[in-house]
């Protein structure tokens, strides 16, 4: 052990007289390797029945995740109906399945630490589970009752009924959930998307309801599943078949069509009396889809306008003016329907027309010139060198694969991701600026104490005023 320790002295020494006639490294001078980051695969595989299914394995814990993504979601819902395809959602877990009361299901999955979780969303539905290997035979069949055999229990349906009348009750509470209900209703307006659940639509679903929206999408056909954890191949997909078996005669799913959103290049100020201290402001219309050929460039034109802590909104808006704490812009890219571009802060209510009115000319400037070659190369280099982050854990990866397929994503999408970032000029960004951002057409919702701001609103235009009285019967 002395040995040891003398010999390290001696090394710590030379180490230190080489390392006097070095100069001291020079942070911004310093060079290093390029980054050489491999994009993880999963495995595609085709179940007996069709259905498709990536897997990836990973050995560290034993535990297996598998989620199941299915073509369904509220645009496919009747206008009446409002609400019921989040209802299916939720009622699906809770109201029992396979057979198995609610609350037995509840406890044999807490009994075996296994989770199995659905919703439904716009576009799509899920349902998710998490399980030790051990009960994963069970766990399984838990999950697969979920999906294609839940029981709708009624008293789990007025549960949530309830649910969501008392979330009516309150929709006004909070001035960000107005202002972010009304900007989606009025970019949407006209469409599913711009929907919203009202009373009367909430007590008009019954049972059958659920019953048959279920059936009509949840089909084999019509869903893929990803998995990843500590399995083996063989018997992962030896049980997947042996659950998933195709009907004798599958009806192939056909979803209903539903038309793109139109954009109206019109402007509208919607104005909610609230009195608060802090005017919430929300701007913005409608934007672009995946499928955009400016995609990359709107990635960049996102970073740079709105989407960072040292973007021309923040900088200008937060750092040099002092208007507020938090402000962005953002990109919604729609994959299936086309998304939102919105622009976003609270301010104090003195301040309100001024903050308006400085964002919005903050969003025209950078429509009329180039960004700099500085904004570029920083954009450039976060969007590259945070790519890699989207890929931390094997769930992570395995569903993001899944969910490329399920949008319809080309082939070697995230292969070529990064380059085409980098080949995304000035010239393009000033371009999709031009070609996505009309901040003379935005729909504009303001939701704060007009007798308390700095000028009538009225000098933004025409003002509608939203009714903010309850709207749910006591």
């Amino acid at each position: 052990m002395k040995l040891f320790i003398f010999l390290c002295c001696i090394g710590l020494s030379v180490a230190t007289a080489f390392g006097a006639d070095q100069a001291p490294a020079n942070p911004r001078t310093m060079t290093f390797p390029p980054l050489n980051f491999q994009i993880p695969k999963a495995e595609r595989v085709l179940l007996e029945c069709g259905m498709p299914v990536y897997l990836l394995r990973d050995s560290e814990l034993p535990i297996i995740t598998m989620s199941a993504m299915v073509h369904v979601g509220m645009v496919y819902e009747p206008a009446a109906k409002a609400g019921l395809a989040s209802m299916v959602g939720s009622v699906m877990r809770s109201g029992g399945a396979g057979g198995v009361a609610p609350e037995a299901l509840d406890d044999e999955l807490e009994f075996m630490a296994s989770s199995v979780e659905s919703s439904i969303g716009n576009d799509m539905g899920t349902v998710s589970l998490t399980t030790l290997r051990k009960n994963f035979s069970r766990s399984l069949q838990i999950f697969s009752d979920v999906l294609l055999r839940p029981d709708f229990t009624e008293k789990r349906i007025e549960i949530a009924r309830k649910h969501i009348i008392e979330g009516l009750r309150r929709q006004n509470d909070d001035p960000k959930d107005i202002a972010e209900r009304e900007i989606n209703r009025v970019l949407y307006a006209g469409h599913p998307l711009g929907s919203a659940v009202t009373h009367d639509s909430a007590t008009a679903i019954n049972r059958q309801d659920l019953r048959d929206f279920h059936q009509q999408y949840y089909r084999l056909d019509n869903m893929l599943l990803a998995v990843s954890g500590n399995f083996e191949r063989s018997e992962i997909l030896q049980e997947l078949n042996r659950i998933f078996k195709a009907g004798t005669a599958p009806v192939r799913t056909r979803l209903p069509r539903v038309p793109q959103p139109q954009m109206a290049l019109t402007q509208e100020l919607l104005y909610g009396k609230k009195d608060v201290s802090q005017t919430v402001i929300r701007m913005g219309h409608l934007g672009l889809t995946k499928d955009s050929p400016d995609i990359y460039a709107v990635r960049l034109l996102d970073y740079i306008l709105g989407g960072s802590f040292t973007s021309r909104l923040t900088m200008e808006v937060r750092t040099n003016q002092g208007l507020a704490y938090s402000v962005g812009s953002h990109f919604d890219i729609g994959r299936h329907f086309t998304g939102t571009f919105i622009a976003e802060t609270e301010t104090k209510a003195e301040s309100t027309v001024k903050t308006v009115s400085l964002m919005k000319k903050i969003i025209a400037d950078i429509t009329t010139a180039a960004v700099t070659e500085e904004e570029l190369k920083g954009a450039r280099e976060y969007l590259i060198n945070s790519f890699m982050f989207g890929f931390t854990s094997p769930s992570t990866i395995v569903n993001q694969r899944a969910r490329l397929e399920f949008y319809g994503y080309p082939d070697g999408y995230l292969e070529k991701y990064r380059d085409n970032i980098a080949q995304v000029t000035r010239a393009d960004i000033l371009k999709a600026a031009r070609t996505y951002l009309h901040p003379d057409a935005f729909k504009l919702v303001i939701i704060g104490n007009a007798e308390k701001f700095d000028k009538p609103l009225s000098t933004l235009g025409t003002i509608r005023e939203l009714d903010l009285k309850p709207i749910v019967p006591k």
